[in-house]
Protein backbone atom coordinates (compact mmCIF):
# COMPACT_ATOMS: atom_id res chain seq x y z
CA UNK A 1 0.00 0.00 0.00
CA UNK A 2 1.40 3.41 -0.99
CA UNK A 3 2.30 5.86 1.73
CA UNK A 4 -0.14 8.77 1.94
CA UNK A 5 -0.70 11.99 3.85
CA UNK A 6 -4.21 12.26 5.30
CA UNK A 7 -5.60 15.78 5.34
CA UNK A 8 -8.71 16.09 7.51
CA UNK A 9 -10.76 19.28 7.69
CA UNK A 10 -13.94 20.60 9.26
CA UNK A 11 -15.13 24.20 9.07
CA UNK A 12 -18.16 26.44 8.52
CA UNK A 13 -19.70 25.66 5.14
CA UNK A 14 -18.95 28.26 2.48
CA UNK A 15 -18.19 28.59 -1.20
CA UNK A 16 -14.70 27.78 -2.44
CA UNK A 17 -13.39 25.34 0.17
CA UNK A 18 -12.89 22.37 -2.16
CA UNK A 19 -11.45 24.52 -4.93
CA UNK A 20 -8.97 26.26 -2.60
CA UNK A 21 -7.78 23.00 -1.03
CA UNK A 22 -7.43 21.30 -4.42
CA UNK A 23 -5.56 24.31 -5.79
CA UNK A 24 -3.09 24.28 -2.91
CA UNK A 25 -2.46 20.55 -3.27
CA UNK A 26 -1.91 21.02 -7.01
CA UNK A 27 0.55 23.85 -6.33
CA UNK A 28 2.58 21.42 -4.22
CA UNK A 29 2.52 18.82 -7.01
CA UNK A 30 0.26 16.60 -4.92
CA UNK A 31 -1.69 13.63 -6.25
CA UNK A 32 -5.05 13.04 -4.54
CA UNK A 33 -5.76 9.29 -4.35
CA UNK A 34 -8.95 9.50 -2.27
CA UNK A 35 -11.33 12.41 -1.62
CA UNK A 36 -14.35 12.60 0.68
CA UNK A 37 -16.68 15.53 1.35
CA UNK A 38 -19.82 16.02 3.40
CA UNK A 39 -21.95 19.05 4.21
CA UNK A 40 -24.13 19.07 7.30
CA UNK A 41 -26.80 21.36 5.83
CA UNK A 42 -28.73 21.64 9.10
CA UNK A 43 -25.72 23.10 10.90
CA UNK A 44 -23.94 24.67 7.88
CA UNK A 45 -20.78 22.70 8.61
CA UNK A 46 -18.42 21.15 6.07
CA UNK A 47 -16.22 18.05 6.40
CA UNK A 48 -13.40 16.87 4.15
CA UNK A 49 -10.80 14.11 4.07
CA UNK A 50 -8.16 13.75 1.36
CA UNK A 51 -5.46 11.15 0.93
CA UNK A 52 -2.45 12.59 -0.90
CA UNK A 53 0.31 10.43 -2.33
CA UNK A 54 3.28 11.18 -0.07
CA UNK A 55 5.85 10.72 -2.84
CA UNK A 56 4.15 13.47 -4.88
CA UNK A 57 4.86 16.15 -2.23
CA UNK A 58 8.44 17.05 -2.97
CA UNK A 59 9.04 19.35 0.02
CA UNK A 60 7.69 16.91 2.61
CA UNK A 61 4.93 16.97 5.19
CA UNK A 62 6.15 19.81 7.41
CA UNK A 63 6.52 22.27 4.55
CA UNK A 64 3.14 21.23 3.15
CA UNK A 65 1.48 21.79 6.53
CA UNK A 66 3.17 25.16 7.09
CA UNK A 67 2.01 26.43 3.71
CA UNK A 68 -1.51 25.13 4.17
CA UNK A 69 -2.00 27.29 7.25
CA UNK A 70 -3.03 30.31 5.13
CA UNK A 71 -5.82 28.29 3.49
CA UNK A 72 -6.93 27.04 6.90
CA UNK A 73 -7.09 30.55 8.32
CA UNK A 74 -9.07 31.84 5.35
CA UNK A 75 -11.85 29.31 5.95
CA UNK A 76 -11.57 29.05 9.77
CA UNK A 77 -10.68 25.37 9.51
CA UNK A 78 -10.13 22.83 12.25
CA UNK A 79 -7.65 20.58 10.52
CA UNK A 80 -4.91 18.01 10.86
CA UNK A 81 -2.59 16.10 8.59
CA UNK A 82 -1.01 12.74 9.32
CA UNK A 83 1.43 10.35 7.69
CA UNK A 84 0.34 6.76 7.04
CA UNK A 85 4.01 5.83 7.29
CA UNK A 86 3.84 6.64 11.01
CA UNK A 87 1.23 4.26 12.48
CA UNK A 88 -0.58 5.37 15.63
CA UNK A 89 0.45 3.63 18.87
CA UNK A 90 -2.32 1.65 20.54
CA UNK A 91 -2.77 0.68 24.20
CA UNK A 92 -5.30 -2.13 24.68
CA UNK A 93 -7.19 -2.24 27.99
CA UNK A 94 -8.70 -5.60 28.95
CA UNK A 95 -10.31 -7.46 31.82
CA UNK A 96 -11.28 -11.16 31.77
CA UNK A 97 -13.25 -11.58 28.54
CA UNK A 98 -10.91 -12.47 25.70
CA UNK A 99 -12.84 -12.19 22.43
CA UNK A 100 -12.21 -8.53 21.61
CA UNK A 101 -8.59 -8.56 22.76
CA UNK A 102 -7.87 -11.80 20.88
CA UNK A 103 -9.43 -10.44 17.70
CA UNK A 104 -7.50 -7.16 17.78
CA UNK A 105 -4.19 -8.84 18.58
CA UNK A 106 -4.73 -11.31 15.74
CA UNK A 107 -5.61 -8.57 13.25
CA UNK A 108 -2.56 -6.58 14.34
CA UNK A 109 -0.32 -9.66 14.09
CA UNK A 110 -1.63 -10.30 10.55
CA UNK A 111 -1.04 -6.62 9.65
CA UNK A 112 -4.74 -6.00 9.10
CA UNK A 113 -4.77 -3.05 11.52
CA UNK A 114 -2.84 0.06 10.43
CA UNK A 115 -1.49 0.77 13.90
CA UNK A 116 1.10 -0.42 16.42
CA UNK A 117 -0.05 -2.25 19.57
CA UNK A 118 2.45 -1.16 22.22
CA UNK A 119 0.97 -2.70 25.38
CA UNK A 120 -1.93 -4.47 27.06
CA UNK A 121 -3.10 -3.12 30.42
CA UNK A 122 -5.53 -5.29 32.38
CA UNK A 123 -7.18 -5.30 35.80
CA UNK A 124 -6.98 -9.13 35.92
CA UNK A 125 -4.17 -11.56 35.15
CA UNK A 126 -6.32 -13.88 33.02
CA UNK A 127 -5.15 -12.69 29.60
CA UNK A 128 -1.44 -12.32 30.29
CA UNK A 129 -0.46 -15.45 28.34
CA UNK A 130 -2.42 -14.25 25.32
CA UNK A 131 -0.60 -10.91 25.20
CA UNK A 132 2.76 -12.57 25.78
CA UNK A 133 2.15 -15.05 22.92
CA UNK A 134 1.91 -12.01 20.65
CA UNK A 135 5.03 -10.59 22.34
CA UNK A 136 3.13 -7.54 23.57
CA UNK A 137 4.06 -6.16 27.03
CA UNK A 138 1.35 -6.99 29.59
CA UNK A 139 0.74 -4.88 32.69
CA UNK A 140 -1.51 -6.01 35.52
CA UNK A 141 -3.05 -3.04 37.32
CA UNK A 142 -5.77 -4.20 39.75
CA UNK A 143 -8.66 -1.82 40.32
CA UNK A 144 -10.66 -1.86 43.55
CA UNK A 145 -12.89 0.83 45.10
CA UNK A 146 -10.12 1.53 47.62
CA UNK A 147 -7.26 1.72 45.08
CA UNK A 148 -9.07 3.19 42.07
CA UNK A 149 -7.37 6.60 42.07
CA UNK A 150 -3.90 5.08 42.46
CA UNK A 151 -4.65 2.40 39.85
CA UNK A 152 -5.72 4.88 37.20
CA UNK A 153 -2.76 7.11 37.98
CA UNK A 154 -0.50 4.09 37.32
CA UNK A 155 -2.48 3.23 34.19
CA UNK A 156 -2.14 6.74 32.81
CA UNK A 157 1.59 6.70 33.54
CA UNK A 158 1.92 3.50 31.49
CA UNK A 159 0.00 5.05 28.58
CA UNK A 160 2.38 8.02 28.65
CA UNK A 161 5.45 5.79 28.99
CA UNK A 162 4.52 3.87 25.84
CA UNK A 163 3.54 7.02 23.97
CA UNK A 164 0.12 5.55 23.16
CA UNK A 165 -2.05 7.79 20.99
CA UNK A 166 -5.14 5.56 21.08
CA UNK A 167 -6.64 3.69 24.04
CA UNK A 168 -8.99 0.82 23.23
CA UNK A 169 -11.27 -0.56 25.94
CA UNK A 170 -11.52 -4.16 24.69
CA UNK A 171 -14.24 -5.14 27.20
CA UNK A 172 -12.25 -3.49 29.99
CA UNK A 173 -15.39 -3.21 32.17
CA UNK A 174 -14.10 -0.31 34.25
CA UNK A 175 -15.32 3.29 34.16
CA UNK A 176 -12.46 5.70 33.46
CA UNK A 177 -12.20 8.71 35.78
CA UNK A 178 -13.46 12.06 34.41
CA UNK A 179 -9.95 13.53 34.24
CA UNK A 180 -8.70 10.70 32.04
CA UNK A 181 -11.75 11.04 29.78
CA UNK A 182 -10.99 14.74 29.42
CA UNK A 183 -7.22 14.35 28.97
CA UNK A 184 -7.70 11.76 26.21
CA UNK A 185 -10.81 13.19 24.58
CA UNK A 186 -11.30 11.68 21.13
CA UNK A 187 -8.59 9.09 21.78
CA UNK A 188 -10.37 6.47 23.91
CA UNK A 189 -12.49 3.93 22.03
CA UNK A 190 -14.93 1.59 23.75
CA UNK A 191 -17.07 -1.33 22.64
CA UNK A 192 -20.47 -1.53 24.30
CA UNK A 193 -22.42 -4.76 23.92
CA UNK A 194 -25.65 -3.03 22.98
CA UNK A 195 -27.06 -0.97 20.12
CA UNK A 196 -26.81 2.39 21.87
CA UNK A 197 -28.63 4.45 23.01
CA UNK A 198 -30.63 1.37 24.07
CA UNK A 199 -29.56 -0.56 27.16
CA UNK A 200 -26.72 1.55 28.51
CA UNK A 201 -24.64 0.48 31.48
CA UNK A 202 -24.25 -3.03 32.86
CA UNK A 203 -25.96 -6.27 31.79
CA UNK A 204 -27.39 -5.03 28.47
CA UNK A 205 -28.23 -8.58 27.30
CA UNK A 206 -30.35 -9.07 30.41
CA UNK A 207 -32.08 -5.75 29.68
CA UNK A 208 -32.64 -6.81 26.06
CA UNK A 209 -34.09 -10.13 27.15
CA UNK A 210 -36.51 -8.44 29.52
CA UNK A 211 -37.73 -6.18 26.71
CA UNK A 212 -38.11 -9.08 24.25
CA UNK A 213 -36.17 -7.31 21.48
CA UNK A 214 -35.68 -9.00 18.11
CA UNK A 215 -32.33 -7.36 17.34
CA UNK A 216 -29.24 -7.10 19.52
CA UNK A 217 -26.14 -5.20 18.58
CA UNK A 218 -22.87 -3.58 19.54
CA UNK A 219 -21.64 0.01 19.48
CA UNK A 220 -18.11 1.31 19.09
CA UNK A 221 -17.90 4.83 20.48
CA UNK A 222 -15.56 7.41 21.94
CA UNK A 223 -15.47 7.58 25.72
CA UNK A 224 -16.67 10.71 27.50
CA UNK A 225 -17.45 11.54 31.11
CA UNK A 226 -21.05 10.46 30.52
CA UNK A 227 -21.31 6.67 30.57
CA UNK A 228 -21.94 5.07 27.15
CA UNK A 229 -22.95 8.43 25.65
CA UNK A 230 -19.90 9.45 23.61
CA UNK A 231 -19.84 10.01 19.84
CA UNK A 232 -20.66 6.80 17.97
CA UNK A 233 -18.15 5.48 15.43
CA UNK A 234 -19.68 2.18 14.28
CA UNK A 235 -22.62 -0.12 15.02
CA UNK A 236 -24.07 -3.43 13.85
CA UNK A 237 -26.86 -5.81 14.79
CA UNK A 238 -27.84 -9.47 14.63
CA UNK A 239 -31.37 -10.90 14.68
CA UNK A 240 -32.60 -12.98 17.62
CA UNK A 241 -35.92 -14.52 18.62
CA UNK A 242 -37.95 -15.49 21.66
CA UNK A 243 -36.14 -18.85 21.62
CA UNK A 244 -32.74 -17.34 22.42
CA UNK A 245 -31.56 -17.40 26.02
CA UNK A 246 -29.33 -14.74 27.56
CA UNK A 247 -26.37 -17.09 27.03
CA UNK A 248 -27.34 -17.39 23.35
CA UNK A 249 -27.42 -13.59 23.11
CA UNK A 250 -23.98 -13.33 24.66
CA UNK A 251 -22.60 -15.93 22.23
CA UNK A 252 -24.09 -14.22 19.19
CA UNK A 253 -23.21 -10.80 20.52
CA UNK A 254 -19.50 -11.57 20.88
CA UNK A 255 -19.12 -11.92 17.11
CA UNK A 256 -20.80 -8.56 16.55
CA UNK A 257 -18.78 -6.87 19.29
CA UNK A 258 -15.37 -7.84 17.96
CA UNK A 259 -16.11 -6.97 14.33
CA UNK A 260 -17.69 -3.62 15.23
CA UNK A 261 -14.72 -2.73 17.46
CA UNK A 262 -12.21 -3.71 14.78
CA UNK A 263 -13.99 -1.64 12.13
CA UNK A 264 -14.33 1.36 14.41
CA UNK A 265 -10.67 1.21 15.42
CA UNK A 266 -9.58 0.93 11.78
CA UNK A 267 -11.63 4.02 10.88
CA UNK A 268 -9.97 5.93 13.70
CA UNK A 269 -6.45 4.78 12.81
CA UNK A 270 -6.99 5.85 9.20
CA UNK A 271 -8.31 9.29 10.29
CA UNK A 272 -11.72 8.55 8.81
CA UNK A 273 -13.68 9.77 11.85
CA UNK A 274 -14.45 13.46 12.30
CA UNK A 275 -16.05 14.42 15.61
CA UNK A 276 -18.49 17.32 15.64
CA UNK A 277 -20.23 17.89 18.96
CA UNK A 278 -21.51 14.49 20.06
CA UNK A 279 -21.83 13.16 16.51
CA UNK A 280 -19.35 11.80 14.01
CA UNK A 281 -18.86 11.86 10.27
CA UNK A 282 -17.21 8.60 9.19
CA UNK A 283 -15.69 8.48 5.71
CA UNK A 284 -15.57 4.70 5.37
CA UNK A 285 -14.64 2.74 2.25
Amino acid sequence: MSRVYRLVISCPDQIGIVASVAHYIAEQGGTIVEANHHTDAANSWFFMRHEILASSIQDGLEAFAAGFERVAQQFEMQWSISDSGRPKKIALFASKESHCLADLLHRWHERELPGEVVCVIANHEDLRSMAEWYQVPFHYVPVTPETKLKAFSQTESLVQEYGAEVIVLARYMQILPPKMCKDYSGQVINIHHSFLPSFVGARPYHQASERGVKLIGATCHYVTEVLDAGPIIEQDVIRISHAHSIEDMKRLGRDVEKTVLARGLRYHLEDRVLIHGNKTVVFDV
